[in-house]
């Protein structure tokens, strides 16, 4: 259920590092590409290559008409822990890339607020199949790691709103295996 964007709430917070007004055609959204464009002249943290262990944990979920048990069901879907290898041409893309992949429709950013280590962001998803889906990013991260928690409001089930809470968390552990 849109585990990529995992994977963006990551990398927006290994790149976060102070950016400027990002709705540079003031239409009152922030576009992948504006978000990218920001981070880029506040000349953002991009994150080493090497290998990376990533965990994800899911907090919360409710749904309607979800058993009483729904969080730990969905637990046992979510939370896990995995390694990664980012080349250099992977982290010289940074955000750019991870946004082109971690779309599931069409994506924009209400907010998106990045102050030294820090981000603040909410973005909107629409299509995927799932209708609208809102997301709330904050967290921290530098070259290295990084921390995250989102929280996710959509219609999960089909039957009306729910919402989702998890973090995740990256941490360089080394070079790539050759």
């Amino acid at each position: 259920m849109r585990a990529p964007l995992v994977t963006l709430a990551a990398t927006l917070a290994l790149a976060a590092c102070g950016s400027p007004d990002p709705d540079t055609d003031g239409d009152g959204t922030i576009s992948m590409e504006e978000a990218q464009a920001s981070l880029e002249a506040s000349g953002a943290v991009k994150p080493q290559p090497g290998q990376y262990r990533a965990s994800v944990e899911l907090l919360d979920f409710q749904a309607p008409g979800a058993p009483p048990n729904a969080t730990e069901m969905m637990q046992g879907m979510f939370q896990r822990t995995f390694e990664y290898c980012l080349s250099p041409e992977e982290a010289e893309r940074g955000f750019e890339e991870m946004a082109k992949t971690s779309q599931n429709g069409d994506c924009s950013f209400e907010t998106f607020e990045a102050d030294g280590n820090d981000i603040d962001a909410v973005m909107v998803c629409t299509g995927g199949g799932m209708g609208e889906m809102r997301v709330t990013l904050d967290g921290s991260g530098d070259e290295t790691s990084s921390e995250m928690t989102m929280s996710m409001q959509g219609d999960f089930s089909g039957e009306g709103e729910g919402s989702m809470t998890m973090t995740t968390k990256h941490e360089r552990i080394g070079d790539c295996p050759a």
